[in-house]
């Protein structure tokens, strides 16, 4: 939250703070850089162990037995998994990648011009990706 301060003689609250500059709409530029890449491949790992981790969460949920009712994992367990996975994955990637891990965030992203068309596709692409690998596909 930014802190307002009442500058006198003015009645309009001034920032503390300054926003920065918008990313560029085409920034081919940024497609020679490591850090793209690096970032790249943080999202398609996370995504991966995202839907790894939750479908293999589920599966163990379904081969539970009758009998067997206290032994699994049960459907707060499965809570637990999607929350603590989407907890740990962010905090892992959002130094790398800014920790999107959704194409509709990055999607957000775009629109509000805080990351670049390149970037936003590529990243994407990669969270589209790691999906699939990730279900054994």
């Amino acid at each position: 939250m930014a802190k307002e301060v009442i500058v006198e003689g003015e009645h309009a609250p001034a920032k503390d703070y300054t926003d920065p500059p918008p990313a560029p709409l085409l920034d081919m530029g940024e497609l020679r850089l490591w850090s793209l890449y690096r970032a790249l491949i943080a999202e398609f790992i996370a995504t991966l162990l995202f839907l790894y981790v939750t479908v293999a969460t589920v599966i163990g949920y379904k081969h539970q037995s009758a009998d067997d009712a206290c032994g699994g994992v049960g459907l707060l367990g499965i809570a637990w998994a999607f929350g603590g996975m989407i907890f740990v994955l962010v905090y892992c990637t959002a130094g790398i990648s800014g920790g999107h891990i959704n194409p509709a965030v990055t999607f957000g992203l775009f629109l509000a011009r805080k990351v670049s068309l390149a970037r936003a596709v590529l990243y994407m692409v990669a969270q589209c990706l790691g999906p699939y690998a990730g279900s054994g596909w």
